[in-house]
């Protein structure tokens, strides 16, 4: 059981160093759509790469940060049903929840896969005038959700312990 208890506190490290990453990215994001305003207001001289950068970082930011999210099960949840209920009985609800979250996960991680290997082949950009390539963006999508079932996998693992025992994991 220790080697449980392992995994399920490292994918945590892991996620919380992942939405400090997240976190990380907000400034440098705000920083760049500020330069964007005052170029384009004050000194009427528009960038041709502050629009797609802020869109790629907002993107870095709402991907990475979902394991982060979910580390904290900061999710939504239907609370009328959900928080009446006994903690085994809500740990039970998440292991359903979490089969449910997995196979959606999994299916995002094969078709991104698939979808960034054919934009990387492809050279895809984005449409606008600086068109960057859109690569590193699509490989994130299946890396992201990759990391979220570790954190899922971890979650789940801690609710079928509570679920079938009564205490906690960690």
């Amino acid at each position: 059981m220790n080697w449980v208890r392992m995994f399920v506190r490292s994918v945590d490290r892991l996620s919380d160093l992942l939405g400090w990453a997240a976190s990380a990215l907000v400034p440098i994001m705000v920083l760049v759509v500020a330069y964007e305003v005052c170029a384009r207001y004050f000194f009427i001289s528009p960038t041709i790469w502050a629009f797609d950068t802020s869109v790629f970082l907002f993107g870095y930011i709402g991907l990475l940060g979902g394991t982060f999210v979910m580390r904290r099960r900061d999710h939504i949840n239907v609370d009328v049903f959900y928080a009446p209920r006994s903690p085994r009985t809500r740990a039970w609800m998440d292991i359903v929840s979490g089969l449910i979250i997995g196979f959606f996960l999994i299916l995002v991680i094969i078709y991104g896969w698939q979808a960034a290997i054919t934009g990387i082949e492809r050279g895809v950009t984005r449409s606008s005038e600086w068109a960057p390539p859109l690569g590193h963006y699509l490989m994130l999508i299946p890396v992201s959700a990759a990391l979220m079932l570790l954190q899922a996998t971890a979650n789940w693992i801690r609710d079928l312990y509570l679920a079938v025992t009564g205490q906690d994991l960690i």
